[in-house]
Parts: C-alpha cells; sequence; structure tokens
C-alpha cells in the first residue's frame, strides 16, 4: 500500500486502497472523544432531572422536553450538516460543531427559565451534536474496510465510558457546587470536540491502475486529486492555504501538470489552484439515495429500531428515586448500564466482523432481544431489578447503537460510495 503523505497536518491523506489503519487510528481516537462529549453527556442528562424541576418548578414532562428537543435538532438538521461537510470539509464543521455544544451548555448554565434551557441545549446544543458527531462518523468509517465493524464498535464505545464515568462524578459535582457551575464545566469540557475536530483528515483513494488522459483532461484530474473521492469537498472551497503533498511518480499520466521535478526528492507539493469557471462540482446534498430502495427500508428499520435508545438511559435514575432507592444508588444503575454496553458494543462488532450470516440479519436479531430488554423494565420493582434490567439493556442497546449506522457502507445497502449523505439522510427520518 502506498501513501502519499501531505506536507502540512492539515492535508489530505492520499493512498492507494482503503487503509484499514494509518492515520485512520487518529480518527478513532477522534471519534471516541467526539462519543465521550455528545452522546456520553446526553446520556447523563438524567443526573440533573430532579434539580431542574426543583430549581424551574417544573414537572418531569416539562423538563424531558430539554433532551428530546436536543435530539430533535440532532437528527433533523443532519442535511444541514451534510451541506455544509461538502462544501468546507468535514474537520471545519466538527470543530464549530464543538464551539456550539460548548457555547449552549454555557449558556444554560444561567438559565432562570425551562424554555431558555430549550433554546439553550436544545436548539444550540443540538445543532453542534449534530455537526460533530456525523461528519465524524463519515470520515471514520472511510478509513476502514475490513476492520470498519470492530473499529467503529470500539470508538463508539466512548459514550459509554463517559456514561459510567459522568453519572457518579455528575451527583457528586452537583451536591458539591451545584448543577449551574456543574453545567458550566461540562460545557468548558465539550471544548476538547474542537480539538478532535482537527484531527479529522480527509482521505482520497487513488488506484494504482488509473488509465492515461491527454492534455485538458490531465488539468481536471490533477484538481480531482484534490479533492476528497469520498466527501467530494474541495480544498478549494477552504481558504486556509491547505497545500497537497503528493509524489508524481505514483499519480499515472501527470508527469508535468501543476509539478516542478526535484532531484533526489520523493514528494513534492501541488500548489492550490486558482478557482475556475469551468471546474466540475458534485453536489452539496446527495439525493441519489434516497432511490435506493434498500436504504428505504434500512431507514424506516432504523426509525422504529432507535426509539427506545434515550428513555432509559435519562428515566433510570428518576424510576429508581421513585421506587425509593436513594440517588446515588440509583447513579449506579446508569453506570452499571454504561458498562453493559460496552460490552455489547464490542461483541456485536466482533460478531459482524466474522459474519456468520448477513449483517442485515444479525443486526434484526439485536433488535428483537432489544425490544425484550425494553419490556423487562416494567416488571422490575426494586434495586436488583432495575440493576438486572440495566444490564440487559445496555448490552443490547451496545449491539445496536454500535452497529446500525456503520452497516450502511455495505453493499447490500448503500455502499461505501454513499456513505456521505446516508447518515445524515437516515437521521433526518429519525427526527
Amino acid at each position: 500500500m502506498t501513501e502519499k503523505k501531505s506536507q502540512l497536518c492539515s492535508g489530505a491523506n492520499v493512498y492507494t486502497q482503503v487503509p484499514d489503519g494509518g492515520w485512520g487510528w487518529a480518527v478513532a481516537v477522534s471519534f471516541f472523544f467526539v462519543e465521550v462529549f455528545t452522546y456520553g453527556v446526553i446520556k447523563s442528562f438524567g443526573v440533573f432531572f430532579n434539580d431542574l424541576m426543583d430549581s424551574f418548578e417544573e414537572s418531569n414532562s416539562k423538563i424531558s422536553w430539554i433532551i428530546s428537543i436536543c435530539v430533535f435538532f440532532l437528527t433533523f438538521t443532519a442535511p444541514l450538516s451534510t451541506i455544509l461537510s461538502n462544501r468546507f470539509g468535514h474537520r471545519l464543521v466538527v470543530m464549530a460543531g464543538g464551539l456550539l455544544v460548548s457555547a449552549g451548555m454555557v449558556v444554560a448554565s444561567f438559565s432562570q427559565e425551562v424554555y431558555h434551557m430549550y433554546l439553550a441545549i436544545g436548539i444550540i446544543s443540538g445543532l453542534g451534536y449534530c455537526f460533530s458527531f456525523l461528519p465524524a462518523l463519515t470520515i471514520l468509517s472511510q478509513y476502514f474496510d475490513k476492520r470498519r465493524s470492530i473499529v467503529t464498535a470500539a470508538a463508539s464505545t466512548g459514550e459509554c465510558f463517559a456514561m459510567f464515568a459522568f453519572a457518579p462524578a455528575f451527583t457528586a459535582l452537583k451536591e458539591s457546587i451545584g448543577w449551574r457551575y456543574s453545567l458550566l464545566l461540562v460545557g468548558l469540557l465539550q471544548l476538547n470536540i474542537v480539538l478532535c475536530g482537527a484531527l479529522l483528515r480527509p482521505i482520497l483513494i487513488r488506484g494504482p491502475g488509473s488509465p492515461k488522459t491527454t492534455g485538458q483532461e490531465n488539468a481536471k484530474e490533477v484538481q480531482y486529486m484534490l479533492e476528497n473521492e469520498k466527501t467530494r469537498t474541495s480544498l478549494d472551497s477552504i481558504d486556509s492555504g491547505v497545500e497537497l503533498t503528493t509524489s508524481p511518480k505514483n499519480v499515472p499520466g501527470h508527469p508535468a501538470v501543476g509539478l516542478e521535478p526535484k532531484a533526489d526528492v520523493e514528494q513534492q507539493v501541488l500548489e492550490k489552484p486558482g478557482p475556475t469557471r469551468g471546474a466540475e462540482k458534485g453536489p452539496l446534498l446527495d439525493f441519489s439515495v434516497l432511490k435506493e430502495k434498500s436504504f428505504i427500508c434500512y431507514t424506516l428499520f432504523g426509525l422504529f429500531a432507535t426509539l427506545g435508545f434515550f428513555a432509559p438511559s435519562l428515566y433510570i435514575i428518576p424510576l429508581g428515586v421513585s421506587l425509593g432507592i436513594a440517588e446515588d444508588r440509583a447513579a449506579l444503575l446508569l453506570s452499571t448500564m454504561a458498562i453493559a454496553e460496552v460490552f455489547g458494543r464490542l461483541g456485536a462488532g466482533f460478531i459482524l466482523n466474522s459474519q456468520p450470516i448477513r449483517k442485515v440479519y444479525i443486526e434484526l436479531i439485536f433488535v428483537l432481544l432489544l425490544t425484550v430488554s425494553l419490556f423487562a423494565f416494567t416488571f422490575a420493582t426494586g434495586f436488583w431489578g432495575l440493576m438486572s434490567c440495566s444490564v440487559l439493556f445496555g448490552v443490547m442497546l451496545g449491539t445496536v447503537a454500535g452497529t446500525h449506522i456503520p452497516l450502511l457502507a455495505e453493499e447490500d445497502v448503500v455502499g461505501i460510495e454513499k456513505m456521505s449523505s446516508a447518515p445524515e439522510s437516515t437521521s433526518s427520518f429519525r427526527a
């Protein structure tokens, strides 16, 4: 495998085939921490429910609208995330999302009415969560092929470890400094998403056996090399002066276009060409996935499969308190659920990698078992009953949550070529 490294850290990574590693490991670590500060915080927010009800003197249902609005914007604005990613690049969108997430949480800490939180966490942070999570997941899927299932499952455990750590930490923190300063601290910690976004370098897969082209086509082809083939993000659209370093001997048919030979130097720099009117660019939003019957069916499947994703983690602590369980012990239920989810995600990744049957069929089995675990909560009465249900639900949630979006890259759904638009379209349906 030949990798043409970029001169600058911000440049695109060029490979002759999907690397299944390389810079992809840095992207996987980045996605892990994006999960920590997005879904990890959302799922741990139930720790603050009772405090918010007492402070605002509102019912549980009105407080729950904070997260409901947040999740709605996270999913409904997915097409906007696609448009911005295709126009400015995944990295800049994730970094902007990190700023929005942090700003929303910081503003929420000064809320005087519950509707202030609707605006701050629901809309501002919700939009930021969308910009942070979906582009990061998309570019991670492009760096891996054979290991995609297991790597994505492992990287997505970030939210599980976050829940495990945040539940008792938030409980102790709000008892020490109050819920307002706790939210302020969380908002500042979420600025780490910006650093994670900075590591999301775009990737270009360039086959070694490309046919030669003639004079006029050469210029277009070199311009095309400067575009991220998977995300259709042109470096021309980023006013950052990014320069891409390539080796001319590794680019068939382009010995003299925009390149100046240097002796004994393997890498050379392609200067960013000026904008041309005749340059053809891909659409900012690819609706062709909506013509795929397999995609429509899978989207409807995902719509119903994810209905129960957030409710147990948000309400397990209030439910435990209502059954007479102390709040610190109730927080253990959420932590246990999080650890069980880690095993579910990793286990699902290994099962899908071994592929005993079609991956879509495996996913259907996971969802059926997830449904059973949700029904089990209605029969739980004491601490150990809720603990058992939390473990069962955590495992089954992990199997579905860690695999249902990466499965879009499978050829029997939409394939890797349309992966950049598929997650966003799927998320919009769920809104």
